[in-house]
């Protein structure tokens, strides 16, 4: 590759050459260290080979003393390009300005990168660069690191670190996200462990306090299950913080709504194509009409960033929207579907509900019609943690 742009810079011509010992050639080519490459051989006195414009002048005055003949066939590379634009003054000061553009837009930002963020939106921590100055179209080596840091790292609470490297025209922004510490427990609050819903024990864990149940008792929600009070012999009474966990199986029921009308979208119809240029964050368009979709259309859009080769991005996108219409249509789903629709719909809501400290043991499923709807009706028994802390009030 580099061998091939520099004889692009420096030119090269063809030339072919015609000679009853064509070997002294090419020895004369070695001798006056005259670069030679693309040799074909057309029969036993004649070939073909490329040489710089340098080598071309070297080999003729080496080879007046011989008997060999040498045809100039084709040149080419940048002098010779030059050579043929050299009166076409309104395409070179084209080149001149997309030259001069090129270089000038290397020292603005004109787009980002965002790594390292899992829980803290991209569109976030963007909006907080932007209110310090850091946006699209802003100077890339205006960007004070240090000072960026410290009042960007005042917006977002749950970023620990970041830092923006700008290459090029791109904006590489690191960030590292907090990882907070799980809330302590005041252990020196007296305080009680109660159901939070009706169940039947399995397991009591009474780390610290009394436990007021044990298996196979039923509860009620809100009902005393570890007691804070405790007998401190002969101190009397003792207050502590009751802490442990209690299991028990536990029963629900819900129910959800399935909608059995659908509005589908039928056919292909008419497609149209409107195409725009984004230049920073202007756009550019290149139809007359707004851009409001109509209504039962499908539209995709599709964004194309201009790239020069060896991975230069320039502040230019291409937006190709394409709108294809469609008749809408109505129709009604089938009742098996809405069915298991429905029924993972509500296995779903109860897993989220339960949570880590909860598992679904066994599921019961009913269905109705109802008009449009399909009502779906789940008896769930679950295992699940059931005790949670509340405090003593105390005088």
């Amino acid at each position: 590759m580099f061998k091939r742009v520099a004889n692009f810079i420096q030119g090269s011509v063809l030339l072919q050459v015609e000679s009853a010992y064509p070997e002294r050639i090419v020895n004369l080519c070695s001798a006056h260290n005259i670069p030679f490459w693309d040799v074909r051989w057309e029969n036993d006195i004649r070939f073909s080979m490329r040489t710089t414009r340098q080598g071309e002048r070297t080999l003729r005055r080496a080879a007046q003393q011989t008997d060999a003949s040498i045809r100039r066939l084709e040149q080419t590379g940048a002098p010779v390009l030059a050579w043929r634009l050299r009166r076409r003054y309104v395409l070179l000061s084209g080149c001149a300005l997309l030259l001069t553009l090129l270089t000038a837009s290397n020292f603005f930002i004109w787009d980002f990168e965002v790594t390292g963020n899992e829980t803290v939106p991209e569109e976030v921590i963007l909006r907080a660069l932007e209110k310090e100055g850091v946006t699209v179209g802003c100077p890339g080596l205006a960007v004070d690191q240090e000072t960026l840091r410290n009042h960007v790292l005042l917006e977002l609470e749950d970023v620990s670190w970041l830092a923006v490297n700008v290459r090029g025209c791109v904006a590489h922004v690191q960030v590292v996200e907090r990882h907070r510490p799980p809330p302590l427990m005041e252990e020196r609050q007296p305080a009680n462990v109660i159901a939070a819903r009706d169940g039947l024990v399995t397991r009591v864990e009474a780390l610290d306090g009394r436990a007021e149940v044990m298996q196979g008792s039923t509860v009620t929600k809100g009902q005393l299950l570890i007691s804070g009070v405790t007998d401190g012999g002969s101190y009397g009474m003792r207050l502590v913080h009751g802490m442990g966990n209690v299991w028990a199986r536990t029963w629900y029921e819900q129910s959800t709504l399935v909608p059995l009308k659908t509005a589908a979208l039928g056919a292909e119809g008419k497609t149209v194509t409107h195409y725009a240029l984004n230049f920073g964050k202007q756009r550019i368009k290149f139809y007359g009409k707004g851009s409001v979709t109509p209504e039962a259309c499908d539209k995709i859009t599709t964004y194309s960033p201009w790239v020069l080769p060896g991975g230069l991005r320039l502040p230019v996108t291409l937006v190709t929207e394409r709108w294809t219409a469609r008749d809408p249509s109505e129709g009604e789903r089938n009742l098996e579907e809405a069915r298991q629709e429905g029924e993972a719909l509500l296995v779903h809501q109860l897993t989220e509900q339960l949570g880590e400290d909860g598992t679904i043991t066994e599921t019961r499923f009913a269905s109705a019609r109802q008009g449009d709807w399909l009502l779906v009706t789940m008896k769930a028994e679950c295992l699940e943690q059931i005790g949670v802390s509340v405090p003593i009030d105390t005088p």
